[in-house]
């Protein structure tokens, strides 16, 4: 609680500034207060609980385990391949030029309004940073240790399993963390363009009825999810990485 109290006093503060703002504005539909979100996202639990935030999981589960398999096997393919490397780096970076929201109307154009239009838009924007951070991961790895292992007979199978796997677990951890909201927003910014169920959908369903309140009870919503699992993986990863030192 010490360690997250500077973090929860701004969060209440810009709460109090949020809430007196909205009251003084009073156009709910523009400006929703945080108590009007809440009572909105109570009365429609529902349809949120049972249908639109599985569906909405559903397509970021998907979307980021392909992620995370693309994102490893292109990060070891270029850390064992120079060539392969300095194909593919500039590809990788190319790839996230490209506007999610132009991209976007294709996949649901090509793929229709089923799962895979959103999971490909979960997928563009979340296999970047894992391919980069573990990669980076990799190359971090100490050359004076590579050097050691090698002077003892271990061969190139040895060092990457037993030297830079392990070099790269924090970044491999770091990734996940952040491709886990943005997972969660590929998925939602899939289910706006064009959906028949998950939040993004929802939100724009209750945006066309000047709902303000139930346009940012998903998104209330997704926030928390994404907050929830982050937490998780947090937790893994002091498991995992017992030996990593706390900044």
């Amino acid at each position: 609680m010490k360690k997250n109290l500077p973090a929860l006093i701004l969060v209440f503060i810009l709460l109090i500034i949020w809430q007196m703002g909205a009251m003084g504005l009073d156009a709910a539909y523009i400006l929703p207060s945080p108590v009007q979100i809440l009572v909105r996202l109570w009365e429609l639990r529902v349809p949120l609980f049972t249908v639109h935030l599985p569906a909405t999981m559903g397509v970021t589960a998907l979307g980021l385990a392909i992620s995370i398999a693309l994102g490893l096997f292109l990060a070891i393919l270029m850390d064992l391949s120079t060539v392969a490397r300095k194909a593919l780096y500039p590809i990788i970076i190319a790839s996230q030029t490209i506007p999610t929201t132009a991209i976007a109307p294709l996949f649901v154009l090509w793929f229709g309004y089923g799962i895979w239009s959103k999971v490909l838009v979960t997928i563009l924007i979340t296999f970047f940073p894992i391919t980069i951070t573990v990669f980076d991961g990799f190359k971090s790895t100490k050359r004076e240790m590579e050097e050691l292992l090698i002077s003892y007979g271990a061969g190139k199978k040895d060092i990457f399993i037993k030297l830079k796997l392990p070099t790269a677990l924090p970044s491999f951890f770091s990734a996940i963390k952040m491709a886990i909201p943005m997972s969660i927003i590929g998925a939602a910014i899939g289910e706006w363009l064009g959906a028949q169920s998950g939040l993004g959908y929802f939100s724009r369903r209750m945006m066309t009825q000047l709902d303000g309140a139930g346009v940012f009870a998903p998104i209330v919503l997704l926030s928390a999810v994404a907050m929830i699992i982050v937490a998780v993986i947090s937790i893994l990863e002091k498991i995992c990485v017992k030996w990593r030192q706390e900044l």
